[in-house]
């Protein structure tokens, strides 16, 4: 994006691009392209929930199974680590970043590279690794956004390309995670936005974000298709904070340190072995991650997908029928879909965030068996915890934590900030070599399509 010549060697000031024509005709650009990729990454979650529907309910049916076999899920597995090696291996930009390094800040993908990060993503999620789309869309957003306006009759100014490349990507998140305003915070704080660039960026972003989200409710309804966006309805209503809860909090930032902590350094150890042999390896991790979803199902009764897929279409119904949990069946759960989200962190191609959501709500429910501790007030403070320690992003995690439980969550956001900051602090004590690498990342020039593509 240009800006007004000011003088040698003097920058132009935010609010003197703000009032230019150049950027009103950015801030026009960015509704724009919110309309078609908000648009595409509302049908690309479609089509990725009606294939899981298809492969994991429909085709069992279809030959003549009565529901769908535990073991259903080994074969796929292993057939989403043939596809997303060979999109790795074979096709350009290896399908977006690895889950395990976090949220990464850099370039969007290229118009060569969006196909790998489509294919990857696809068979990432449809055949149930223990990841999120909310990663390959912010990608696919941000490239989509770009591809738009190289094909423009004008070539436009590397900055301003950013800039759009943001609005694209804010445009695609706008209501996955339950709100635009979520989605806008996590993208300014993982890309490390200040001062004068996010003034510039902040408002295309949010309007593309804002659009999006009219985008995803107008389709809703008019499809009725569904909206996609995480929620968590049905909350039991708390009271005020005790001092208890405040030393609960203290607890569950501490446990989060020490899960979440394991779980990365347990996929980072594991990743550079499978990538040495990746074609052969990756579906072995998978049908681990298959065979950690049949030993939940028969240890607890339960069905195996509560191990598999992201979690957040399994995250209302934990908390809604938590008393349905048996601690003994809790444990197995957190310690299954933990191993398995460790092992998909290491070889496919999806998001880190809503699995993180899932075991934080999973552990805070464990801990309000303990006395002292409410239900709600567990499950918000483990989603924050656990957010903050596997996203290295503290106010995402507060927000997400709070506004997934709605006036609940308004309530309970002194204990969901104690144990976030616990959490985040005592990660960074586990894993210096991680926090210096993220704070790095962050802190050169934006580039705010990418935030955590891969």
């Amino acid at each position: 994006m240009s800006t007004p010549e000011k003088g040698a060697g003097e920058a132009a000031r935010p609010a003197d691009v703000i009032r230019s024509r150049r950027y009103l005709v950015l801030l026009v650009l960015a509704a724009a392209i919110g309309v078609p990729i908000s648009a595409a990454a509302y049908f690309f979650l479609y089509v990725v929930n009606k294939l899981q529907h298809l492969v994991f309910t429909r085709l069992p049916s279809g030959l003549g199974f009565h529901g769908t076999p535990v073991w259903w899920s080994l074969p796929l597995l292993a057939v989403a680590g043939v596809l997303v090696a060979a999109t790795i291996k074979y096709l350009p930009g290896r399908g977006g970043h690895s889950p395990a390094d976090g949220f990464q800040a850099g370039g969007a993908p290229s118009p060569s590279e969006l196909p790998g990060v489509f294919l990857a993503a696809l068979a990432t999620l449809v055949l149930g690794v223990v990841l999120g789309p909310e990663a390959p869309l912010i990608a696919l957003g941000g490239g989509l956004a770009v591809c738009v306006v190289r094909l423009s009759r004008k070539p436009a100014p590397a900055s301003a390309e950013k800039v759009v490349a943001a609005a694209g990507s804010f445009a695609a998140i706008a209501t996955l995670l339950g709100s635009p305003l979520i989605g806008g915070v996590l993208l300014m704080e993982a890309i490390g936005l200040g001062g004068t660039a996010l003034e510039l960026v902040l408002m295309p972003g949010l309007l593309a974000a804002g659009v999006g989200a009219l985008i995803f409710t107008g389709l809703d309804a008019w499809t009725g298709l569904g909206t996609f966006s995480l929620k968590i309805p049905n909350v039991p209503h708390v009271g005020r904070p005790t001092i208890s809860e405040f030393g609960w909090a203290i607890v569950i930032g501490l446990a989060a340190a020490l899960l979440g902590t394991g779980i990365r350094r347990l996929a980072l150890e594991i990743r550079p072995h499978v990538e040495r042999r990746m074609l052969l390896l990756t579906p072995v991790v998978g049908l681990a991650v298959g065979g950690l979803a049949v030993a939940y199902a028969e240890g607890s009764g339960r069905s195996f997908s509560e191990v598999l897929f992201s979690g957040q279409s399994a995250l209302p119904g934990l908390v809604e029928h938590a008393g349905s949990y048996s601690v003994g069946v809790l444990f197995l759960l957190l310690a299954c879909k933990g191993l398995g989200y460790s092992l998909s962190l290491t070889s496919f191609r999806g998001g880190p965030t809503f699995p993180s959501l899932f075991l934080g709500a999973g552990g805070g429910i464990l801990m309000s068996h303990l006395p002292g501790l409410t239900m709600v007030a567990g499950a918000s403070m483990g989603i924050g915890a656990m957010c903050a320690v596997m996203l290295r992003l503290p106010i995402t995690s507060v927000l997400l934590a709070t506004l997934l439980f709605f006036s609940d969550g308004l309530a309970v956001m002194p204990l969901v900030i104690v144990a976030v900051v616990v959490a985040f602090v005592s990660s960074t004590w586990l894993t210096p070599e991680q926090a210096a690498k993220a704070g790095s990342a962050q802190s050169g020039e934006p580039a705010p399509a990418a935030a955590g593509h891969g």
